[in-house]
């Protein structure tokens, strides 16, 4: 009998204890917020991530993939007072590395409780700029011998001439990993990739639509849209009065559909080659927010 009431005394004991240690867990923990706009859903293999920095270390606050907003994580009460900033990434759902991506999407550093968040760890994407021009130089004999008087089914980004020169304003990424800039076209289905590429005056890395006879074209990003067209589209395709935006995308890519950042957009006129067209700053669409705790 006396055996019997030791281990039932025992085991209350280690009860108490149990549900002690819960709550003292439980009340390590406190409640970081996010409220962010401007993100878009990733593809199936990816997710995002938050981080915050604590003595210079990045520390996980859960993943997710909606894109509603509010969202809560719980988090270590000592690690989220000791944090000096949060940072978004974008990550592979499959993912052995267990320290952020390069693929960084916003940063903000707290001030109290909160902290407001934005695109600024990737470059200045406010005061931004360009231009683009329609030609079909791929569908010349050779460069510069004469136009096939069908310019307005191609479209570079950068100044005519001979040869056209680059003239984009966009934060340089070449040397982070992270991150590419790609080129499109609404299309009559959706958005037409004209490739990506990180060097403005340089050949970005598509040219599965263009013509046989020069197929590299100038020495600037773009497209001529004569060859294997995208289903529920007609080539050769017509790029005037349509939208012409130039994104910047994760590396590795989420999706083949543009990425949420899209710092330029203009819509093609009428005029083809020498005339050029305007991009305009898309500053209200870029992803930002407040992270409170």
């Amino acid at each position: 009998m006396i055996k019997k009431m030791f281990l039932g005394v025992l085991a209350l004991g280690l009860m108490l204890t149990s549900c002690s240690d819960d709550d003292d867990n439980a009340s390590n923990l406190e409640t970081l917020t996010l409220n962010l706009n401007g993100l878009e859903a990733l593809g199936s293999d990816f997710v995002y991530e938050g981080w915050i920095i604590v003595d210079g270390q990045p520390v996980t606050t859960g993943r997710f993939t909606s894109v509603n907003f509010p969202q809560n994580f719980a988090v270590d009460a000592t690690q989220l007072s000791n944090a000096t900033a949060f940072v978004l990434s974008i990550e592979p759902l499959v993912d052995p590395d267990p320290a952020p991506a390069p693929t960084k999407v916003l940063r903000g550093e707290f001030t109290g409780n909160s902290a407001n968040v934005n695109t600024d760890l990737i470059g200045d994407l406010t005061n931004v700029s360009g231009t683009f021009f329609l030609r079909t130089p791929t569908d010349e004999m050779m460069p510069g011998t004469g136009n096939n008087g069908n310019d307005e089914y191609g479209v570079w980004f950068g100044t005519p001439g001979m040869p056209p020169t680059a003239n984009l304003t966009l934060p340089d990424v070449s040397q982070n990993a992270g991150w590419t800039y790609e080129g499109w076209v609404i299309g009559d289905s959706g958005p037409i990739s004209t490739g990506t590429f990180d060097n403005f005056g340089g050949r970005d890395n598509f040219t599965g639509f263009s013509g046989t006879e020069f197929n590299q074209g100038p020495p600037v990003p773009g497209e001529d849209f004569f060859l294997n067209a995208p289903t529920g589209e007609v080539f050769p395709l017509d790029v005037r009065n349509r939208t012409v935006v130039i994104s910047l995308e994760p590396v590795p890519d989420d999706s083949p559909a543009p990425f949420a950042i899209k710092p330029l957009v203009g819509v093609a006129g009428t005029a083809t080659a020498p005339s050029t067209h305007d991009f305009s700053a898309n500053v209200a669409s870029l992803p930002t927010g407040t992270v409170t705790r």
